[in-house]
C-alpha cells in the first residue's frame, strides 16, 4: 500500500534549450518521446512515481504555456494539482509554491521533488532508493538529494562531495554532504572522479514539509514570506491571481544556491539506477542504438554514406541523404535544420540566442 503522507513535486517548466531544434520553447524536451518508445519523458516521470506516491498526491509545476500538454499527456493529475508558473523564476520558487499548496492537504508530507525529463534505466532500483530515502528524510529531518556513482569525468553536471566518516545510522548510502560544486572544467572533474568522494548532482530532493519550509525560512526568508501570504487562497479561485502577482516581484534562485549550500542538515544518497539528464545531444547519443558505423538514427527514410559517430534525427516522411560526416548532429524539423558537430554542441545556447534575434521566436 502506498503511503498517503508521500507527496511528489514534478518540475516540468524549462525549455530544454540544448535539444534545440527538436525542443522549442512551444513543445520542451519533456513533452516529447525522444528515445521513440511511444512514451514521454513527463509521462515516463509520472509513471515512475506513480509507484511510490499516490497517484493524487502528485504536483506538476511547469509555465502557464504548458497547461494543456501536461493535461493531454497526464489525465490522472487533476487540474488543482497543475501549478501554473506566469514566469520561470528557478527551482526555489518552485518549491515553494508547491509547499504551500500541500500544505493545505497535509502539513506533515513527506515530499520528493524530482525533474521531469531525466532517464532512469534501472526502475526498480530506483523505486527502492526514493522510498528509502522519504524514509530516511521523514526519521531525520535531514535535506536529502540523490547522488550518482560517477562513470567519467562529465562537465556537463554539477558534483557533490560527502564525508565518508559521516554515514547515515539506518542506510550505510546517505552520508552528510561537505561542498557542492556546479558544472567544473574537465580537469578539476577528472580530480573529482580519482579523489572517490564525489557524486553527480541528480537534481532530486526529499524531505519533511515542515523541514523544508523551516529552511525556506530561514535561508530564504523573501520568498516564504511572499508565498505565505497566499494561505487562504490556495486551491479556490483566487490562487491565480495571487501567483500572479507575486511572481512579478519573487527572486530568481535555485534550490541549490539558496539553501541546500546553505543548511547543515543536508545529506546525500550514493546511488546508481541508471541515471542520466539527456541534456545533450550527446548524451542522447550515447544512451541511443547505433548502427555498424556508429550512427544513431531516427528516421526511416534517411540513407548514410561515408558517415559515423553522427546523431541523426529526421521526420520519416522526409528523404535523406547524408555523404561524409563524422561526429556530427543533424535535426530536421518543420521549420529548422541544425547540422553541427558534436563536440561544439555546447554553442547550441547561442545559436538559439542568435536565431531567436535574427528571426523570431517563432523558430526557438
Amino acid at each position: 500500500m502506498l503511503n498517503p503522507n508521500y507527496y511528489c513535486v514534478i518540475m516540468a517548466g524549462g525549455i530544454g534549450a540544448r535539444f534545440w531544434p527538436m525542443s522549442s520553447s512551444a513543445l520542451p524536451k519533456q513533452f516529447l518521446d525522444i528515445f521513440g518508445d511511444g512514451t514521454t519523458m513527463i509521462q515516463k516521470t509520472f509513471n515512475r512515481f506513480v509507484q511510490i506516491c499516490p497517484p493524487e498526491n502528485i504536483y506538476i509545476v511547469t509555465s502557464k504555456a504548458y497547461k494543456h500538454l501536461v493535461q493531454e499527456q497526464l489525465p490522472l493529475v487533476s487540474e488543482d494539482r497543475i501549478l501554473l508558473e506566469p514566469y520561470r523564476r528557478n527551482t526555489a520558487p518552485c518549491i515553494a509554491y508547491a509547499n504551500y499548496k500541500i500544505k493545505t492537504k497535509n502539513p506533515n508530507a513527506t515530499i520528493v521533488v524530482a525533474p521531469s525529463d531525466h532517464l532512469i534505466l534501472k526502475e526498480d532500483v530506483f523505486k527502492d532508493v526514493i522510498t528509502k530515502g522519504m524514509q530516511a528524510a521523514t526519521q531525520d529531518g535531514c535535506l536529502l538529494t540523490i547522488g550518482i556513482r560517477p562513470s567519467s569525468p562529465n562537465t556537463g553536471y554539477g558534483y557533490i562531495q560527502y564525508d565518508e566518516e559521516q554515514v547515515y545510522p539506518h542506510n550505510n548510502s546517505i552520508y552528510k554532504v561537505k561542498t557542492f560544486t556546479e558544472k567544473p572544467e574537465l580537469e578539476m572533474a577528472k580530480s573529482f572522479l580519482e579523489s572517490g568522494d564525489f557524486l553527480w548532482n541528480a537534481g532530486i530532493f526529499m524531505w519533511s514539509l515542515p523541514t523544508i519550509q523551516q529552511q525556506f525560512e530561514t535561508f530564504l526568508p523573501d520568498i516564504n514570506d511572499l508565498f505565505k501570504e497566499g494561505e487562504g487562497l490556495y486551491n479556490t479561485p483566487e490562487e491565480e491571481a495571487f501567483i500572479d502577482r507575486i511572481y512579478q516581484v519573487c527572486r530568481n534562485i535555485s534550490i541549490d544556491y539558496g539553501i541546500m549550500e546553505k543548511a547543515s542538515n543536508v545529506r546525500v544518497y550514493a546511488a546508481d539506477f541508471g541515471w542520466s539528464d539527456v541534456g545533450t545531444w550527446g548524451s542522447l547519443y550515447e544512451l541511443s542504438k547505433k548502427d555498424a558505423q556508429l550512427n544513431s538514427v531516427k528516421g526511416s527514410r534517411v540513407r548514410l554514406y561515408d558517415s559515423s559517430r553522427c546523431i541523426i534525427q529526421m521526420a520519416d516522411k522526409k528523404v535523406a541523404v547524408i555523404q561524409g560526416l563524422e561526429d556530427y548532429i543533424v535535426v530536421d524539423t518543420d521549420d529548422v535544420l541544425l547540422i553541427c558537430q558534436k563536440s561544439d554542441e555546447q554553442q547550441i545556447r547561442q545559436f538559439v540566442t542568435d536565431v531567436q534575434t535574427d528571426f523570431g521566436n517563432k523558430y526557438v
